[in-house]
């Protein structure tokens, strides 16, 4: 019954999304930032996010504009910056809350035979030794060099039946984990992210996604002749857009494109969470599947789902993903509900061209421009800081302290579903679970509140063990004793008749 009224409603709005030919709550002049509530309605919502500064390679001081920069990595206070058409990457350092200064930039590494220029780096990635690995597109290989810029290492084109010789690798995203491993999404390679070990061996592929078809096209290709199944659409996985490694070692993997009935109907996912055998262990407990917006509309010329095209993961376990289709940023917790949902195409502040990284700072938000060659840096405003406040206070196990926090963003946000659900999580782990229960009844949090009954109905029954023992042995023997009662006097009057 749920569900049915769930899509009736979804049905309902997406009408009216369409009647109106808006493209989102974004197009309400009152409203930057929105949410999901549970019924799927848009729900208008303060901004979690305010755009601190938006920079060129101009404000950075370069002289050279960027160009058609692609990748971005952050670590620590530095911010590396592939400027894909520029053949460099530009290291810069974070000095102040908005002053950043150029640290470094480099367009060649010293090789074994002297200097070897860069060629498009479309990525690039810092291990925790300070090694530098550069996803060196253009002369079809990664290079991993040291702090100095010298060369160490070099991975090629993956070596597999399923590979052509001749084909050539051009490796677009790369992350390293702890133990110096690569992983890589490669252009035209869609077995998964290709796997090389600290060495440079080619280990194999992993996290293929599963390959989803349609049965009428499947049952036609049975019939069809071989030109004909030349024709149609193989089935094959589909190939990643974006990854992100996270402090926990999981990668984080954006599938961009995905098919809207695949997304709707769950058989195909736009995030997924890899573990080291390359499962998707991402938990998906909300109320929507995790894919961005849920009604796409057709105007401005903007169709489909969301495309996602990076995601950052903080400390939290919030991760960001990035929409390039309609330039917004989502925001979920560690159980898949949307945390917030802001951003948009156009030239405004906050607003971007053709977003094609994110990148995080502690709690702000660095999103890279493609087309408007800049970077948007976003600090959290003060409702943003309460529920980070919240969920790192509830991570920490201060849950009164969360609670409190919860509680202040309810003030600011009464139609905010996560602010009712944190506080009945924190009372949860208080143990006072009567009142936990209030707050998932109220936002039809079934799963938290079926937890909260459970240690509820315990409590319950060890504070009234005694009464319950007391009225379970009235329950048998005031019964047995009002018989026993009776036989006796039975017996009592049948004795008096025959004395009688």
């Amino acid at each position: 019954m749920k569900k049915i009224i769930k899509s009736i409603s979804a049905l309902a709005l997406g009408a009216m999304v369409l009647a109106t030919s808006s493209l989102s709550v974004l197009a309400d002049e009152k409203s930057y930032t929105y949410n999901y509530d549970y019924w799927g309605d848009v729900q208008d919502s303060p901004d979690v996010y305010s755009v601190a500064g938006v920079y060129t390679a101009e404000a950075f001081g370069l002289d050279l504009n960027f160009r058609s920069p692609q990748g971005m990595f952050v670590r620590d206070n530095m911010i590396y910056i592939c400027d894909t058409g520029n053949n460099r990457i530009v290291q810069i350092e974070r000095t102040g809350t908005e002053q950043f200064e150029v640290a470094r930039i480099f367009d060649s590494i010293q090789g074994e035979k002297g200097e070897e220029k860069l060629a498009g780096p479309t990525d690039i990635a810092i291990s925790d030794e300070g090694d530098i690995f550069i996803s060196d597109n253009g002369n079809a290989r990664i290079v991993k060099v040291d702090s100095d810029l010298n060369f160490l290492l070099q991975f090629n084109l993956p070596v597999d039946s399923t590979v052509s010789a001749d084909s050539t690798f051009q490796p677009s995203k790369i992350v390293i984990d702890t133990a110096g491993r690569v992983y890589c999404i490669a252009t035209s390679i869609n077995q998964g992210l290709c796997k090389y070990e600290a060495d440079g061996t080619f280990s194999g592929f992993v996290g293929a996604t599963p390959v989803t078809f349609n049965w009428v096209d499947y049952i036609w290709k049975k019939f069809a002749t071989q030109e004909q199944r030349v024709r149609m659409t193989s089935f094959v996985p589909t190939a990643y857009d974006n990854i992100y490694i996270d402090h926990e070692g999981f990668i984080y993997a954006c599938a961009g494109g995905m098919d809207e009935d695949d997304l709707d109907s769950g058989a195909a996912s736009a995030i997924r969470k890899l573990n080291l055998m390359g499962n998707d262990i991402l938990v998906q407990n909300g109320e929507f599947p995790v894919y961005g917006d849920l009604y796409w509309g057709e105007g401005g010329g903007y169709v489909g789902p969301s495309y996602f095209t990076d995601v950052t993961v903080f400390d939290n376990d919030i991760y960001v993903c990035l929409d390039k289709n309609r330039g917004r940023l989502f925001g979920y917790d560690d159980q898949g509900k949307t945390v917030f949902c802001f951003g948009g195409n156009g030239n405004m502040d906050g607003y971007f061209r053709q977003p094609s990284a994110i990148e995080h700072m502690g709690h702000d938000l660095l999103v890279l421009d493609s087309l408007d060659c800049s970077v948007t840096l976003f600090t959290p405003t003060e409702f943003g800081s309460l529920i980070y406040s919240a969920i790192d206070d509830f991570e920490a196990g201060n849950y009164e302290a969360s609670g409190e926090s919860w509680k202040k963003v309810m003030e600011l946000d009464g139609n905010y579903d996560l602010a009712y659900i944190g506080i009945g999580r924190s009372l949860l782990r208080q143990e006072k679970y009567e009142e936990a229960m209030e707050y998932f009844e109220l936002k039809y949090d079934d799963e938290n509140y079926s937890r909260a009954y459970k240690q509820y109905r315990k409590e319950w029954v060890e504070d009234h063990i005694v009464v319950i023992v007391i009225v379970i042995l009235a329950a048998f023997l005031i019964p047995l004793s009002i018989g026993r009662v009776r036989r006796i006097k039975h017996e009592i009057d049948v004795a008096d008749i025959f004395r009688d």
